[in-house]
């Protein structure tokens, strides 16, 4: 055995035999336990540490430790009550320990991250665990325990195609869904399929006519498909009627978001120096092109995105991917709280005249207001919003 070998089999030595001196604590009452928060106490402290992370800009790791495998057959209260101890013998004070699942799945929050990688976080702590879990339960029922890791705000790159959040990191949306609100989701749904569903047979006229005007001014297909993101970040095909032409560069537009998403674009474009989300005199849009967009005609192929399911008839509206790639943290909070819609309070109180971070507060003013009310009166607004086309381009 080399002197590198011998130490590093010292040093486990030495570890185990702490952990064994602080087993030996624990079991004789002198080592304090921290109970478990109920699962709607530590739901409700993950929320604030995500609202914590969106402001001050720093990270935190969840850890979930599956532990109904441990807590299969007899003796299942003291089986917990080791588990307990040793969750608490291998975290800092600091971390916040609670029922993630009630009974199945133990959470841990661990704050103040520093600069260390998630690499290393993962090893350290499984390390920890898996030394105390061991001696506690023995090898065998150690094995049963699964551990892992989710970092927020979670980090993607260029080349990720995956763009759906971790539902791990955010179980108070389920939470939030309690009978009522159940019920009057339910309803949306049922105005959306009979909207969307009304709108395609009524617009059928305007379908032919735009068709035909499409195919006479510029060559390519009549509807324009492009991936956009879901509710929860799930990708979805979404239908409009094509307004450029279809050898142009989509970078010209990613770079003119992520510029605008930054804060970056002054607004010198507007006629009254005011921002916006879309590039005025776009060079890459069609004869007819502009006239459909101005009047928001493009969007009409998007009820059927409502009739399917993909989207609502009133909702933020679902963000491109490399769109959804520049947002903050707390920009993701819009494809999380309700499904994406065709029109909504940004469309009829700001529409392309909003800076982005507005544009933002406006969807989740929509979501934590939500009510059927709020979809009609919404509804309501929309074709004035429409018809003025204030900010349309």
């Amino acid at each position: 055995m080399s002197p590198m070998e011998v130490r590093m089999k010292s040093a486990e030595n030495r570890r185990r035999l702490d952990v064994k001196a602080h087993l030996s604590l624990a079991n004789l009452g002198n080592t304090p336990i921290r109970n478990l928060l109920h699962e709607s106490a530590f739901t409700s402290m993950l929320y604030l540490e995500r609202r914590r992370a969106e402001r001050a800009g720093n990270r935190f790791v969840l850890v979930l430790i599956d532990v109904k495998n441990a807590l299969a057959g007899d003796h299942k209260d003291r089986t917990l009550s080791t588990l307990s101890n040793a969750i608490s013998l291998a975290t800092r004070e600091t971390d916040i320990i609670g029922w993630h699942v009630e009974g199945d799945v133990v959470g841990i929050i661990g704050t103040e991250l520093g600069k260390a990688e998630n690499e290393t976080i993962e090893k350290t702590f499984l390390e920890k665990i898996r030394t105390v879990f061991d001696e506690l339960l023995g090898q065998e029922r150690a094995s049963g325990v699964s551990v892992t890791f989710h970092f927020f705000p979670e980090e993607r790159g260029e080349d990720d195609t995956d763009h759906s959040v971790n539902i791990a990191l955010y179980p108070d949306l389920n939470q939030k869904k309690d009978e009522s609100r159940r019920l009057a989701l339910g309803l949306k749904r049922c105005i959306d399929v009979l909207g969307s569903l009304g709108a395609l047979i009524v617009f059928s006229p305007i379908f032919a006519a735009l068709a035909i005007l499409i195919k006479l001014t510029s060559k390519g297909p009549v509807v324009f498909k492009q991936e956009r993101l879901g509710q929860h970040g799930k990708p979805f095909k979404l239908y409009k009627f094509r307004s450029m032409r279809t050898d142009c560069d989509s970078r010209i537009h990613e770079q003119y978001v992520s510029q605008f998403i930054a804060g970056k674009v002054d607004g010198n474009e507007s006629s009254e120096q005011k921002p916006l989300f879309k590039i005025q005199k776009d060079p890459r849009i069609t004869s007819i092109g502009g006239f459909i967009r101005k009047t928001s005609l493009d969007e009409l192929p998007q009820f059927w995105n409502v009739l399917v399911g993909n989207m609502s008839l009133v909702g933020p509206r679902p963000p491109l991917a490399y769109e959804f790639r520049a947002y903050d943290a707390w920009h993701r909070r819009r494809v999380l709280e309700i499904k994406p819609g065709i029109t909504g309070l940004w469309q009829v109180e700001g529409r392309s005249r909003t800076r982005f971070d507005e544009m933002v507060r406006l969807d989740l003013k929509y979501a934590r207001n939500w009510s059927i009310w709020l979809d009609l009166k919404i509804l309501v607004q929309t074709p004035g919003a429409v018809i003025l086309g204030d900010g349309a381009h």
